[in-house]
């Protein structure tokens, strides 16, 4: 059954799940912050911008204005976490009470400390809220390569609704209720790809990331017990497999600014020359003060922190990591 589905955001993730909705025969109407992206979506059929040299489906609708939004049965949210807030409550008179909006970015408000969904929930309240995360380059999923995703909402049968309409053989989104867990991975896995990043431009080896990478996935088990989520959801699409796909690729915004950190570039000069946010970068702010405030340990989380905002040596960062103390593996 065909839908009228909006996206919010023309980065490249956001048009890439417009291209997979157009694909599906629904009809898409693709919101973009600069006019000249929507102009050569709706005439070239690409985003030369965000996903360039990507054919995009025929018949997706782009433009700036929010407004054309009202009408839609589905919202996808598209846009950076800390820019959340203030576009849902654009969205919020524009769409039928019972609409459901799906969060699509991954981060934690560094002002609040919320989550997307705790922001949706106070920006646009009483209207049905979904997330949508999991290991998911968008040139991929934009050339229609097998992908799969985790579709969470406190209301399970939501997201088995959503998951039904937006799913394809090859986009396959696996429900679940475990909303906060599905978010912390998404947002803690992005610093820890940074963290992977700077080892390996700075040449520490494929063991040194292996570790990282598996005590980072502890960082996230932690941290999302801590907010109230499930340690299982930690080691599925949202948290483990998101993790080792953005760690270990150059493809990945966070781990390829890390590893040019690593290499000795600064903060600035790698954020001047790019367009797409590296939402590690604002996130390993707020996740830093979130644990500061529930009291918990994320020695990774927070040594990415220091670099990224502490003005720490990445040296002697690192040195402190390793001179921490040996401690049973189940330990914090």
């Amino acid at each position: 059954m065909s839908a009228r589905i909006g996206v919010v955001g023309a980065g490249a993730w956001g048009t890439a799940l417009a291209a997979l909705c157009r694909a599906a025969g629904h009809e898409v109407l693709l919101g973009a912050r600069e006019a000249e992206v929507a102009t050569a979506i709706v005439e070239r059929g690409e985003n030369p911008l965000f996903l360039p040299g990507i054919p995009l489906p025929a018949g997706i609708s782009a433009g700036t204005e929010l407004a054309a939004l009202a009408g839609c049965e589905l919202v996808l949210l598209v846009v950076p976490t800390q820019f959340m807030r203030a576009v849902a409550a654009g969205l919020h008179p524009l769409l039928a009470p019972g609409v459901p909006v799906v969060d699509c970015a991954k981060g934690i408000e560094i002002a609040t400390g919320l989550l997307p969904s705790e922001i949706l929930s106070e920006a646009l309240p009483g209207r049905p809220v979904a997330v949508l995360s999991g290991p998911t380059f968008a040139a991929e999923v934009a050339r229609g390569l097998p992908t799969a995703i985790t579709l969470a909402a406190h209301d399970a049968g939501l997201a088995r609704h959503i998951a039904a309409i937006i799913g394809r053989p090859t986009f396959r989104p696996y429900a679940s209720d475990d909303v906060i867990g599905v978010e912390i991975g998404g947002a803690l896995k992005n610093v820890l790809a940074i963290a992977c990043g700077i080892t390996d431009g700075r040449g520490l080896g494929q063991n040194a990331r292996a570790a990282l990478i598996t005590r980072g996935l502890a960082e996230i088990v932690r941290l999302g017990r801590a907010k109230g989520g499930r340690a299982e959801t930690a080691m599925g699409l949202a948290g483990l497999g998101d993790l080792v796909l953005t760690c270990s690729s150059v493809s990945s915004r966070n781990y390829s600014l890390g590893k040019a950190l690593g290499e000795g570039r600064t903060l600035a000069s790698i954020e001047a020359e790019r367009r797409s946010v590296a939402e590690g970068v604002p996130t390993a702010r707020a996740v830093a003060a979130l644990a500061g405030r529930l009291g918990i340990e994320l020695p990774i989380a927070m040594a990415v922190d220091a670099i990224l905002h502490g003005g720490a040596a990445i040296d002697a960062t690192i040195q402190s990591l390793l001179a921490r103390p040996f401690r049973d593996e189940g330990e914090p």
